[in-house]
């Protein structure tokens, strides 16, 4: 069966502003709608993370609902993109720690792009983009968790920065849909998710990509 990646955070926190840790991790979400959607679309779904750490559920994402099941995870550096026809990033605040700057994501990311790989984002996960070379993302069309939904979360002022701030200063261009509905923005191979309502519809354009 075709194998598809998703590249997850190994944080169980985020770093604010003043240098408390804010628990967090991946959104359940986020993670579980494209799950569901892939297997059942009949894809194998592997994990990777930095370091190969399990990766930890938000809590605050679970409701009363029990933690998703997430694959045993291999290294991130360990990856080979040739073996996955398709590579995803859900959020949760924990990509703001780790996925933000790492460096095998990166290449990962600038590998996807330039071999037409689509790479789909979400929310917070869009935040891995930032370590990518500026000039594959200027100019692309983009959207992410925005600085209207951070701030109605009340994270906005505690933050060292924002998702979509630094997108924009990367030269990407922002789109930002209505809080908390869903909104997705396809450019090319590139699919990104703006908030957990849109990790559904951006598993389906991940499944319709994969059937082009």
């Amino acid at each position: 069966m075709t194998k598809v990646l998703f590249v997850m955070t190994a944080s169980d926190h985020w770093t604010l502003k003043d240098g408390t840790r804010h628990p967090t991790g991946f959104w359940a979400e986020e993670f579980q709608a494209p799950y569901r959607a892939l297997t059942e679309a009949g894809y194998t779904v592997e994990v990777a993370t930095p370091g190969g750490v399990a990766p930890t559920v938000d809590q605050a994402s679970l409701g009363d609902d029990e933690p998703p099941v997430v694959p045993s995870p291999v290294r991130l550096a360990d990856v080979d993109l040739d073996a996955y026809a398709a590579v995803y990033y859900p959020g949760g605040h924990g990509p703001m720690e780790d996925l933000a700057t790492d460096a095998d994501s990166a290449a990962l990311i600038e590998k996807a792009l330039a071999a037409g790989t689509p790479l789909a984002l979400v929310c917070h996960g869009v935040a891995a983009l930032l370590p990518v070379h500026p000039e594959l993302i200027a100019g692309r069309r983009v959207t992410a968790f925005s600085n209207a939904e951070e701030a109605a979360a009340g994270l906005a002022p505690k933050a060292p920065w924002l998702v979509e701030d630094r997108l924009v200063a990367l030269g990407a261009t922002y789109d930002a849909g209505a809080d908390w509905q869903p909104h997705v923005v396809v450019d090319g191979r590139l699919i990104t998710g703006q908030n957990p309502a849109s990790s559904a519809p951006v598993a389906a354009e991940i499944v319709r990509a994969l059937r082009a």
